[in-house]
């Protein structure tokens, strides 16, 4: 049995709590490794490591530690095959998608590079009498991030690029399910010439979260996961003082007009919303024809895509999406199947009872597809976390727009139109903190920001781009004056002239 190991100091440490969590190969259903769990006393010994390494490291000039950023990603890039099959392997997406998990990853990378730019001040001469007045970007100090199971690459990326390229050290505590890829991370940062302790990772469950969100020296904390514990995390980090940016979870639309393509919002609409098995925090699990002839036309055209979707293992080059991460979460999938149709939603295709030959332990779950689904069912109102899609007829653009406004979660939406004029609206008036025109997925590029809002998000500062530099850093503004003094004498200064 392979046994994953926290990174504190730059060395592999066991320890902590003495528990231990089972890490499955979702594909096969079988135990392929166990991560140690971190206790309080652990998270303190890789505080420690931290702060011994973040005064140094943030004494660096910015291009010295963005020249360390650009070896990290070359030297991710050189293994991408590896660490995709890797990641693949215990999380269960298709190998394509997981390499598509670490470009995006990158991207922040990327950005990160061009820290020298990114934290430089301002600065006002004679802002009064002889008085200039300018403003230095300094970093918090050790910092932290608590990262899900549905992108084991990108989103520890996008927290630790930019926190690291700041000048802070960083703690990690990534999930349970999938946690060898944060540790090839923090192992490529360290080869890549970062300081042991400016990068650290540590597992566990709860008792390593809480640990992390009262540790007196922890400035700063970053969260992605479901909303409810996101609420947790921010009420807590902040109780203890800490700056906190918490994501939770998502009910994501997509609105398709009947003036759309419906060729391509049905191809747009099936790969958002059973791409990596429904595991994504922007997936698009909920369209929303307008008009009974859209509606009609658009599921048509969806049982058209759905039915040549191929669920396959994760090295399967052909598979459009394998396996869910875990058996709970396959339970936790098709226990909402059963509660869309008990609440009298038409279910169209049921994904239940999916197997695959000579893999029937594997956790797959076929594409599910319910129609005329109500505002007011359950199954509607919660994020369901898996290949499932729902069809929520509108008879009117007002209507429309009002469900993804109204719905509790307000990550990301999507509209599918010719008209610019509708479309402007749409995106001006929507009260969602993402917006895709023509884009089933609006992730921003790495250089604007991510984040939700409503229960998708807590606290006011979003991932990545300026706003994860602005989070990641404190501000300090420094007015100077040099009053005017009277020479006396000659200056050593001067050149020596024969009299």
């Amino acid at each position: 049995m392979r046994d994953i190991l926290h990174v504190i100091g730059g060395e592999a440490v066991g320890g902590g709590s003495g528990a231990f969590g089972d890490v499955f190969d979702p594909n096969i259903g079988e135990l392929q490794a166990r991560v140690a769990f971190a206790d309080a006393a652990l998270v303190d010994v890789a505080v420690r490591a931290a702060q011994k390494a973040q005064p140094g490291w943030a004494a660096l000039n910015p291009q010295r530690r963005a020249r360390v950023m650009f070896e990290f990603k070359r030297l991710v890039e050189a293994r991408l095959d590896e660490l995709s099959l890797l990641l693949s392997s215990e999380h269960g997406k298709v190998v394509a998608d997981s390499r598509g998990d670490f470009q995006r990853g990158l991207e922040v990378v990327e950005f990160a590079c061009g820290i020298p730019h990114a934290t430089k001040g301002e600065y006002t001469e004679g802002a009064g009498p002889g008085i200039d007045v300018y403003s230095i970007r300094q970093p918090l100090g050790v910092v932290a991030g608590i990262t899900p199971f549905n992108f084991p690459a990108m989103i520890p990326m996008w927290m630790f690029a930019v926190a690291v390229a700041c000048g802070n050290a960083f703690i990690l505590k990534p999930s349970e399910k999938d946690p060898s890829v944060p540790v090839r991370l923090a192992e490529l940062f360290l080869e890549a010439g970062g300081p042991p302790g400016v990068l650290n990772v540590v597992h566990g469950d709860k008792a390593a979260v809480d640990a992390i969100l009262t540790h007196p020296d922890i400035a700063a904390v970053s969260f992605v996961g479901s909303s409810d514990i996101a609420a947790y995390v921010y009420a807590t980090g902040a109780a203890h003082g800490k700056r906190v940016q918490a994501m939770g979870g998502a009910k994501n639309h997509g609105i398709v007009l009947p003036d759309a393509d419906l060729d391509q919002a049905a191809r747009d609409i099936v790969g958002a919303a059973y791409g990596s098995a429904g595991e994504r925090c922007m997936a698009l699990p909920v369209a929303v024809p307008v008009g009974a002839k859209t509606a009609d036309a658009l599921r048509e055209k969806l049982l058209g895509e759905i039915d040549a979707l191929k669920v396959g293992l994760s090295t399967d080059p052909d598979a459009q999406y394998g396996p869910v991460v875990t058996a709970a979460h396959k339970r936790r999938v098709e226990d909402y199947i059963a509660l869309g149709q008990r609440e009298g939603a038409e279910l169209v295709l049921d994904g239940r009872g999916f197997t695959l030959q000579g893999h029937e332990k594997g956790y797959f779950v076929g594409p599910t597809l319910f129609d005329h689904v109500k505002p007011d069912m359950r199954s509607y109102q919660e994020e369901i976390f898996g290949p499932v899609l729902q069809l929520v007829r509108a008879e009117s653009f007002e209507e429309a727009l009002a469900l993804p406004s109204r719905h509790a979660y307000g990550n990301g939406v999507a509209i599918f139109t010719r008209d610019g004029r509708a479309a402007r609206d749409f995106a001006a008036r929507v009260n969602v903190g993402m917006v895709g025109i023509n884009v089933p997925i609006p992730v921003p590029v790495a250089y604007h920001t991510f984040g939700g809002w409503k229960r998708s998000a807590f606290g006011d500062t979003n991932q990545h781009g300026m706003e994860g530099v602005r989070f990641y850093t404190k501000i300090k503004t420094v007015t100077a004056r040099w009053p005017e003094s009277q020479l006396e004498g000659e200056s050593s200064f001067i050149m020596p002239t024969m009299k």
